[in-house]
């Protein structure tokens, strides 16, 4: 009895320890963090999540005859998500552990099916999400970038038809992108990927799901129709869309849809010339936990059409209040007409620092994303609509009106040119060069360990005006910086 009562008492304080450190997290509840979380709003629907999870995170997927359960939810889950986005009885598809991880596998299958292509390449608008540049670099293919219409932010469709060459083994298109919210025109970019003979991707991976829903329950946010974007247009070949985003599951959950099972063929690898057990991968990892197609499959049964339809009603209406809200904000405009749930917000031209107001906004108790300046267009601040928005659209707004007015209030968010010259001139490859240039940008704490200030206006203006490769390599060492013992992250 006496080690039982110890072994609670420890997991009680442990549990609380936890609790202490999350105290400092951005809140995953109330739609206050407009990115990165996305909150149904739906009462015990995490409770249930947390459940499932934990009745199947020692099950392993690595072995579908092992754990016969797991294959049959990761179904379940492909089956709903291919008739929610225009599949076919062909239509195969697998449950990967997010987003990144269904748009590599999506490259790495367009590349291993064109084994006579030597150099393969990928042709990808200059708005196609990160993922797309990092299976390049992690697979060896090549891109082809072509910037989007300067006006309506959504690809050329004519320029990546021009794009498409022999070596190219993909067409990438975004419904919607992440940075902007807009829909490319996916119509006419799968036509001229099919009339070369080249797979089409979709990266629907943070819009598939409420697209889908809003199509299916007749929902016109803005009386627009949703349009045409997934496996049910002509010569799309596969698509992208997380569960763990607008099917409100727990992360790491996402799928990856092929029109057939020919075409996702080559993402698996099969080896079996060593002396262990046949390795048989349908994803980038092997070793897959059963928690999150569990906790997938249990939020996505509870939920069912009647509760996809209220979610999907709901955001739709958030969207509409607080896009018209953002309307009369002075010296803030949004950048594209979102066709999604996403929200591009740029200053006027005689308007605020977005950094700015990102830092009004977080004394404020919301989190909103800032965004560099990119091939002309300007720094922004996206916004993630979620359920959890509806009925709070006043208060968000009022929140933008109140820190777009305070920043304008503030001057310009700069440092001094010799802390610029400093920063520029180090050879930020090196830890002892990069924590020099941290000083004197107020990055360290106490024991010369790397602490963000509360306000980071400054320090995203100096990235902001820094070439890409620079800033890449600045943000490479402070990557480095925090995750070293003794980073004090908590004291912001």
């Amino acid at each position: 009895m006496t080690t039982f009562a110890a072994a609670a008492d420890a997991s009680t304080e442990i549990l609380a320890a936890i609790r202490a450190l999350q105290a400092h997290d951005l809140p995953t509840r109330g739609g206050h963090t407009l990115a990165y979380v996305y909150d149904s709003g739906v009462p015990g629907l995490d409770e249930l999540a947390a459940a499932a999870y934990a009745s199947a995170m020692h099950a392993n997927a690595l072995d579908p005859t092992a754990f016969p359960s797991l294959p049959a939810m990761e179904g379940d889950l492909v089956a709903t998500a291919a008739s929610l986005l225009g599949g076919g009885p062909e239509t195969v598809g697998t449950v990967t552990a997010g987003g990144t991880e269904s748009c590599m596998l999506a490259v790495a299958a367009a590349r291993d099916a064109r084994g006579d292509i030597e150099h393969p390449r990928m042709v990808i608008a200059s708005s196609a999400h990160a993922a797309f540049h990092k299976a390049a670099h992690y697979f060896g293919v090549a891109i082809d970038m072509v910037d989007v219409n300067p006006v309506t932010l959504r690809a050329d469709a004519g320029a990546m038809a021009a794009a498409i060459g022999p070596d190219t083994v993909l067409v990438v298109a975004s419904a919607p992108s992440y940075a902007h919210g807009v829909i490319d025109p996916i119509p006419e970019i799968a036509a001229a990927a099919a009339t070369r003979g080249v797979r089409c991707h979709v990266d629907a991976c943070i819009g598939g799901w409420i697209l889908g829903s809003w199509r299916r329950f007749g929902i016109r946010p803005g009386n627009r129709e949703v349009p045409p974007f997934d496996l049910s247009v002509p010569g799309v070949t596969s698509l992208s869309v997380d569960l763990h985003k607008y099917a409100y599951t727990p992360k790491g959950a996402s799928v990856l849809l092929h029109a057939n099972a020919e075409l996702r063929a080559a993402q698996y690898f099969v080896h079996t010339n060593w002396p262990g057990y046949a390795m048989l991968n349908t994803t980038l990892q092997s070793t897959r936990s059963g928690g999150p197609i569990a906790a997938a499959w249990a939020v996505a049964k509870r939920l069912g059409d009647k509760g996809y339809r209220d979610i999907a009603e709901r955001t739709a209406d958030a969207v509409t209040r607080i896009r018209a809200g953002i309307a009369d904000i002075s010296g803030l405009r949004v950048l594209a007409e979102p066709d999604a749930t996403l929200i591009a917000l740029a200053a006027t031209d005689d308007g605020p620092n977005v950094f700015a107001i990102a830092d009004e906004m977080a004394a404020r108790g919301y989190y909103i994303q800032p965004q560099f300046a990119f091939r002309g267009a300007p720094a922004t601040l996206h916004i993630t609509i979620t359920a959890a928005n509806a009925g709070n659209e006043t208060e968000l707004v009022g929140a933008l009106a109140d820190s777009a007015a305070a920043a304008a209030a503030q001057p310009e968010p700069s440092f001094p040119p010799e802390v610029v010259e400093t920063v520029m001139a180090a050879d930020l490859s090196t830890p002892e060069q990069l924590a020099a240039a941290a000083g004197p940008l107020g990055l360290l704490g106490e024991g010369g360990a790397l602490a963000l200030p509360a306000r980071m206006a400054p320090i995203n203006a100096l990235l902001d005006a820094l070439p890409s490769v620079v800033r890449e390599q600045v943000l490479r060492g402070v990557l480095s910086m925090l995750t070293r013992p003794g980073t004090d992250l908590l004291a912001r």
